[in-house]
């Protein structure tokens, strides 16, 4: 019997398999409308989400899980090695970039609010498989990020126990390679635990994540106080300046450190959630990025005052910077509020990153069991579990030096398709302009980014910068001019458009091409992997989906008909 029923689904599979081209042209473009997201899409789901939230819930979630992870994760590589005591320039471009991208991806959460984020935002507007591959690429650099924000708490906390070594909680194993042979128990029972409280309910958890963020944010106060009371403005400029890796470390550590932004992101995820998201996702999603980035600045302008960059720690930064100016004490304390802060910035990540997987559950890209909703949580209980096994597995063993390029470049290319989703659909879906003129444009702009990108990275060509530079100013000018945008004056939407989304598109191709060829490798094996899973599954169960329905709605419809049509025997009778 199970012998007839495999073979009777394996030539099913290979049925559908034959029709793959057929499907792809079908469904790689299709788009939703915001209504049928909303409301068609979003009751797949079963019960929906509890709106709960309130704008200042929104931007503690947004503060708490951006800060944590860019200070105490990258400051101390990026200054080591990339910047120097420069790294809060790279810290102000990269809040400048973040900034830009929040811009685009609130004006989209306001008139689209789903817990898809970019995720639903791309598929609303550029078709099923670019919402796709943002999507899967949202997930990988959330689960990346939160493994690697896990594996420096274990860090911060044995530091703030006392401990002189970073790797004293971990675990070697010999003959596994280096990079990966620390395994770490605390971590992976962090995640879990933070797993299971997510489980239990969004408002509880955002109760909790605010008063930690709290918390955090007046010990960001004690620490950037101190470490400017205590620090020296020579530390900037000795040995080597205060670029000595010049302007180009600066800006290759601007697309490391734009890490550090992911949070926000995360805060969009919850307009499902948010009580009146009209006015609290603007205030909430904006607020928190203009909010940290000035925290991040003033926290790496500290460490870089406190010791010569030279001597900054690769790991546990600030807590070995105080231990090197004589307070041992801050350095205990700093350890645990590092702490603290990882634990708040995982909360609000593994939040985010549970939302997109249930909506991308939802379109019937993944298992379709992966976007239910608790009835009585209210929350997406099985994307929840199934991320947070997958996170604590690779938290065990991977390095965060393995694993940061990589998030670095899956953030940057899902925020350069938001904003050029954002500008298509302001021109072409609001303003009813033709679509051959507005991505005419993008392709010229992005164009012209990579082109100044390219003779930045090749020896500074600066006839090409001048060049490049006032083509880009001059094309965005242009369709500024000759192709007006019109859009409501009751919801918010991004002022001076285009050019805060254009401006976001050029520097997020510019940060992406400071990457080493070895992220693009890793991003380029990542991305033919999720396009196979697209062709091999995800493309024929979304087509099979949007089959069984459309054969659901002309049932319903047959069935009124039938009732609304008199009987002939009545007819006949009357």
């Amino acid at each position: 019997m199970a012998a007839a029923v495999n073979s009777a689904f394996l030539r099913h599979y290979i049925h559908s398999l034959s029709q793959t081209p057929h499907r792809l042209k079908k469904r790689m473009l299709a788009t939703w409308t915001p209504d049928q997201e909303l409301n068609q899409v979003r009751q797949r789901s079963g019960a929906d989400m509890k709106r709960k939230l309130k704008w200042f819930d929104l931007i503690a979630l947004g503060v708490g899980g951006m800060l944590g992870v860019g200070v105490f994760v990258t400051t101390g590589p990026v200054a080591l090695h990339v910047t120097g005591p420069a790294v809060f320039l790279s810290y102000i471009i990269a809040g400048i970039s973040a900034l830009l991208s929040s811009l685009c991806y609130t004006e989209f959460s306001v008139h689209i609010s789903a817990a898809g984020g970019a995720f639903s935002y791309l598929r609303l507007t550029f078709g099923e498989f670019v919402g796709y591959f943002a999507g899967a690429n949202i997930i990988m650099e959330y689960v990346l990020s939160n493994a690697a924000v896990a594996r420096s708490f274990t860090e911060y906390l044995c530091v703030a126990f006392g401990e002189k070594e970073a790797n004293a909680w971990r675990v070697e194993v010999h003959g596994l390679l280096k990079g990966y042979n620390m395994l770490d128990f605390p971590a992976v029972a962090l995640i879990l635990l933070i797993t299971l409280c997510l489980c239990h309910s969004t408002k509880e958890s955002s109760t909790l994540n605010l008063i930690m963020t709290v918390f955090h944010v007046i010990f960001f106060g004690f620490i950037i106080v101190c470490g400017m009371y205590k620090g020296s403005a020579n530390n900037l400029v000795k040995p080597g300046g205060l670029a000595p890796f010049g302007a180009k470390g600066v800006l290759d550590g601007a697309a490391i450190v734009y890490f550090s932004y992911i949070g926000y992101d995360s805060a969009s995820t919850l307009a499902e959630e948010i009580q009146n998201p009209t006015k609290s996702l603007p205030i909430g999603i904006v607020g928190s990025v203009i909010i940290t980035s000035a925290l991040y600045c003033l926290m790496a302008l500290s460490l870089s005052l406190m010791v010569p960059y030279d001597q900054i720690s690769e790991k546990a930064a600030f807590s070995i910077a105080f231990q090197r100016i004589g307070w041992k004490w801050a350095s205990n304390l700093i350890g645990g509020g590092a702490s603290l802060g990882i634990v708040a910035s995982l909360l609000v990540a593994m939040l985010g990153q549970a939302r997109y997987l249930c909506a991308i559950g939802r379109a019937r890209l993944v298992p379709f069991w992966l976007a239910k909703v608790h009835p009585s949580t209210g929350t997406p209980l099985n994307a929840t579990l199934f991320l947070g096994l997958c996170t604590a597995s690779i938290a065990l063993f991977t390095e965060l030096y393995i694993v940061i390029e990589m998030i670095s470049i899956g953030t940057l290319m899902v925020f350069y398709l938001v904003a050029n989703a954002t500008i298509y659909r302001r021109y072409v879906m609001v303003s009813k302009h033709p679509p051959s003129r507005v991505l005419l444009f993008l392709v010229f702009l992005s164009c012209s980014a990579i082109g100044f990108s390219l003779s930045w990275k090749l020896n500074q060509q600066w006839w090409g910068l001048s060049f490049f530079s006032a083509s880009t100013i001059f094309i965005i000018a242009l369709f500024h001019y000759k192709v007006p945008s019109h859009h409501s004056s009751e919801e918010w939407s991004v002022p001076l458009m285009p050019w805060p989304a254009a401006i976001s598109i050029f520097l997020n191709v510019f940060l992406m091409t400071t990457l080493k060829m070895l992220s693009f490798q890793r991003f380029g094996i990542w991305s033919c992997l999720i396009t196979l899973f697209y062709v091999m599954y995800g493309v024929h169960s979304t087509y099979k989906a949007e089959e069984m329905e459309m054969n659901n709605r002309v049932g319903e419809v047959t069935n009124v008909n039938s009732t609304l049509q008199p009987n002939k025997l009545d007819i006949q009778v009357l």
